[in-house]
């Protein structure tokens, strides 16, 4: 950081210190008793802790998990934990600001280290821990004068009743810290990883032993409270590295459960996190708030992503939409998907029959009846002169799934010609795979026309995510690969010329 920069840095604590000097300046009167009682009760629910002594950072409630983690950390004194939580869900209020603090006025910290990515990034982090030991009104007023003249710097402090606070940078050597006799009872290492060490197995390896011997060792005999505490940002982490060991205990969150609910109701809405969703796109929202980081390009390139205008329908060959329902009807398990691809004729000047046109997507995680009806209308665009086949795997074709298009029909006054695929698929991941290289030639096409499209960019972020053993949904391209399957067998069917007539035998035959 330069000097601008930390100058810069000091202005803007110094105008959150006088903020949070004036937020804490009054409270609801109360009686002496009344008073008593409210910090007995703080000090054993640290959801009211939370309430009574931070509402300007909890201005709504807290989560189940937060007040599960507070619980956890209190009642384990001599712990390793990984708390991997997704961003924006209070991961540093809580693990290196409300929980210490928690702790501490419960007699139960008395040397804590934070540790960040940099030496500035910690003492930042710290010094909002420092702020409410210094100026938090409602602290002092119920616990005392904390702030210590004498030892009270930036990212190293000691409060009046002899509890020291440390800050140290990633790789920073921790070695011999102590206060007094005192050894760390308390390290926190909050998001230690970036992207840029992430692309580095070597710099993992290495941070990882840091983090087990250099920083781990600061304990005394009696051991104390190890977290860590990040969203999962790469496979290829210390984060991870340290859940791989098997000696952590580990509190997983994502954004959402499987049901698209969001995992802190008293903050986020469903719609919201979905509108987050479909702005940062699939891949950045799985791994900024679902810890699932998928390797962009394992299999396919973001630069084989092609588009152009799409030709009338009534040029193409063959015309296939390919149905993969998903198996709950449920807003928030499998997508549901449809790939509409087109083979163009011959003769073509703006086409050659060696492309695949995907013309048109159906990308979701929604209902099944969204989708039937999607197709319903999709068929019902289809110009007369122009014919289109619709396939959905055997395996799906089950009662619950055919009422549902019955049921459309009957409203419609058709029922919509489906062709069950019958063909036994091989492994999934295999199968895509084996697919990549009609991408990576040149000949998949998509509709510049839905370009913007959030089903058309949902069934590509899914087939650039697609990568052997990720947890990143797949039925976009898996949609995909059932089109081109029909497209390329019907192609070999009608190119192949069979032979008529009598067999020569061979020269020199026996």
């Amino acid at each position: 950081m330069t000097a601008e920069e930390k100058k810069e840095a000091l202005a803007k604590w110094k105008e959150h210190n006088e903020k949070l000097f004036r937020y804490t300046l009054s409270r609801r009167p109360e009686t002496e008793a009344e008073r008593k009682a409210n910090i007995a009760k703080a000090l054993k629910d640290y959801d009211y802790f939370c309430q009574r002594y931070l509402s300007h950072y909890c201005e709504c409630g807290n989560a189940k998990f937060h007040n599960d983690a507070a619980k956890y950390v209190m009642s384990h004194p001599n712990m390793r934990a990984v708390f991997k939580w997704p961003r924006g869900h209070a991961k540093s209020v809580h693990l290196d600001v409300g929980i210490p603090l928690w702790l501490k006025f419960n007699g139960q910290l008395h040397v804590m280290v934070l540790v960040g990515k940099s030496e500035d990034n910690a003492d930042a982090l710290l010094g909002d821990l420092q702020a409410e030991l210094q100026y938090n009104q409602y602290i002092i007023d119920d616990f005392g004068e904390q702030y210590n003249s004498g030892m009270w710097a930036e990212g190293e402090f000691v409060t009046k009743d002899n509890c020291a606070f440390f800050s140290r940078g990633r790789g920073q050597s921790p070695r011999g810290l102590r206060f007094r006799e005192m050894r760390p009872d308390y390290i926190v290492v909050d998001d230690l990883d970036d992207d840029e060490m992430c692309r580095s197995e070597a710099r993992v390896r290495e941070m990882t032993k840091w983090v087990k011997e250099a920083l781990f060792g600061c304990f005394g005999g009696k051991g104390g409270r190890f977290i860590m505490v990040g969203n999962l940002i790469s496979r290829n982490s210390v984060l991870q590295r340290i859940i791989d060991s098997k000696t952590v205990h580990t509190s997983s969150v994502n954004a959402t459960d499987r049901e698209g609910n969001p995992s802190w109701p008293e903050r986020y809405t469903k719609e919201y996190l979905k509108g987050v969703e479909e702005f940062m796109g699939y891949r950045s929202y799985q791994k900024e708030y679902m810890n699932n980081p998928i390797t962009e390009g394992a299999v396919f390139s973001e630069l084989w992503i092609r588009y152009k205008r799409m030709l009338k329908l009534h040029l193409y060959d063959q015309i296939i939409v390919y149905v993969d329902p998903s198996w709950k009807n449920t807003g928030k398990n499998d997508y549901k998907a449809a790939a509409m691809i087109g083979r163009p004729k011959k003769g073509l000047k703006t086409a050659t029959p060696s492309e695949r046109h995907i013309i048109r997507a159906f990308c979701r995680q929604c209902g099944l009846g969204e989708m039937v009806r999607w197709l319903y209308d999709l068929y019902e665009s289809i110009p007369e002169n122009a014919v289109i086949t619709l396939y959905m795997e055997a395996n799906f074709m089950q009662d619950m799934i055919l009422d549902e298009f019955e049921r459309e029909g009957e409203i419609r006054g058709y029922q919509l010609p489906i062709t069950p695929d019958t063909r036994k698929k091989p492994d999934k991941f295999a199968r895509m795979e084996a697919m990549s290289p009609l991408w990576e030639r040149g000949f998949v096409w998509y509709n510049e026309k839905y370009k913007d499209d959030n089903d058309m960019k949902t069934m590509i972020e899914q087939t650039l995510a697609v990568e052997q053993g990720s947890r990143a949904h797949d039925d976009g391209p898996d949609a995909c690969e059932g089109a081109l399957y029909k497209l390329e067998k019907q192609t070999r069917t009608a190119t192949h010329q069979p032979r008529i007539g009598v067999r020569k035998p061979p020269k020199n035959s026996w």
